[in-house]
């Protein structure tokens, strides 16, 4: 076997490689001989097929078998003798497409290899850890909004007005038919809410309990229920009772329905709970100054495939972004621009420089931080979270989506461990502003 360097340019590397026909006539003996012992054939007892007669039953299968492992062989003993990492699958394909029984194998292959990472000092970044302290004013707030959300309602006298609820009897007629889930009893709806059809809460305020009111709607032309999409209905109803919003009061019992044991522990929740949503924001600033520091001191030659590959990507991303009418991939050419490129050159650099640290210091994602963050995504899907978590376990590309950001956070961890962080005490607008600002760049 012979393997000939035939470009070396850059990242670019082209190589013939030469599977002489005697090594693959070697090759394939080899296999029909351990077969042998287990061939039956008619007129031959089990074993004792001659080779001329296995050649030509199974020699076709075992020249394809043969011919690739010698190329995969070769392939992998130069990967190893050399040191070279694809970026991508090396492109491998026969020269000689006339090839025949007793010829030699011809193949070429090219591939990207990817780049030496210099060396970086971590300890000379310098970074800044905003931190915010939840104050009294923001638990007090959230308590307010808790009780908010907590509200209950009383009968009021009178007419109804925004924010009120209305407990109602409604029969939906279309074109004087009634239709099917148009009809309830005892309905309690707050004014305002957005809960009913457009159109159909504006009409109730003013109304009292005990009186009848026709309410005329017409179904959006999106509607869910296509039979309705687009149709005029009356709605007739029986006011029942009207309620005025009360709020709750910010006590035990307010902390008691959120699973606290009293208002003191829900204080502290919510203190936790802004804390840990404050030191989120902040890291995620601390982040973006860590990557930008890195992208400016770090500079090494980039395989043109990966970035090409990734601009692809963004510029299909954003073009989705602006099209959401547009579902799958029915749609024209999506050409990729200088600014996309630009971006991606940005994800391979920086994707390449923490892949190689981690590889360097053992940087791995365990068993159980994988199934946490699975776990965390399955709740997205109320319901379907056991098939979410068993579609995650038997697809490997999703599993690579899952461990791709969480091995880079613990690589970011790391280099936040070596470098010099300073903390800065800073007030919640300060660090929104400082968030707001990652979105703009």
């Amino acid at each position: 076997m012979q393997i000939t360097e035939t470009l070396a340019e850059g990242l670019k590397r082209e190589y013939t490689i030469t599977v002489p026909a005697s090594d693959l006539e070697t090759r394939v003996n080899t296999k029909l001989e351990e077969a042998r012992p287990e061939v039956e054939m008619k007129g031959f007892r089990k074993g004792k097929v001659p080779m001329a007669l296995l050649k030509k039953q199974f020699g076709p299968r075992i020249m394809g078998e043969a011919m690739q492992e010698s190329v995969d062989e070769a392939m992998q003993g130069h990967l190893d003798e050399s040191g070279d990492r694809p970026a991508m699958q090396p492109e491998v394909k026969m020269t000689n497409e006339d090839w025949k029984e007793g010829d030699d194998i011809v193949v070429s292959m090219s591939y990207e290899k990817l780049p030496e990472i210099p060396d970086v000092d971590y300890k000379a970044i310098k970074l800044e850890k905003l931190v915010v302290t939840p104050s009294e004013e923001e638990v007090a707030e959230a308590l307010a909004n808790l009780a908010e959300n907590a509200e209950s309602f009383a009968t009021k006298k009178g007419k109804a007005a925004d924010g009120d609820q209305v407990v109602f009897d409604f029969v939906g007629t279309v074109d004087g038919e009634a239709f099917e889930g148009g009809a309830a009893e005892d309905f309690p709806l707050k004014l305002g809410s957005g809960q009913f059809i457009p159109g159909f809460e504006e009409q109730l305020v003013g109304v009292k309990a005990g009186e009848t009111k026709d309410v005329e709607v017409t179904f959006p032309e999106e509607y869910q229920a296509e039979h309705l999409a687009g149709k005029a209905a009356v709605f007739a109803c029986t006011i029942k009772e009207v309620k005025k919003p009360v709020a709750a009061e910010v006590d035990d019992e307010l902390a008691k329905k959120f699973g606290a044991e009293d208002l003191d522990a829900l204080k502290g929740q919510i203190t936790e709970r802004l804390a840990s949503e404050y030191t989120g924001a902040a890291r995620a600033v601390m982040k973006r100054s860590l990557l930008d520091q890195l992208d400016e001191v770090v500079s090494f030659e980039l395989p043109p495939s990966l970035v090409d590959a990734e601009a692809g990507q963004i510029a299909h991303q954003l073009w989705h972004e602006e099209n959401p009418e547009v579902e799958g991939h029915d749609h024209p050419e999506i050409e990729t621009t200088d600014e996309h490129k630009s971006l991606a050159a940005r994800r391979v650099k920086l994707g390449l420089l923490l892949a190689e640290l981690g590889q360097k210091n053992d940087v791995t994602v365990s068993d159980a931080e994988m199934t946490q963050a699975i776990m965390n995504q399955a709740r997205q899907y109320p319901g379907q979270e056991r098939a979410f978590f068993e579609f995650i376990q038997q697809n490997q590309a999703a599993q690579q989506q899952v461990r791709a950001p969480l091995f880079e956070d613990k690589v970011v961890d790391f280099i936040g461990e070596m470098a010099e962080v300073t903390e800065k005490e800073v007030s919640k607008d300060d660090l929104k502003a400082a968030v707001d600002a990652l979105d703009e760049e």
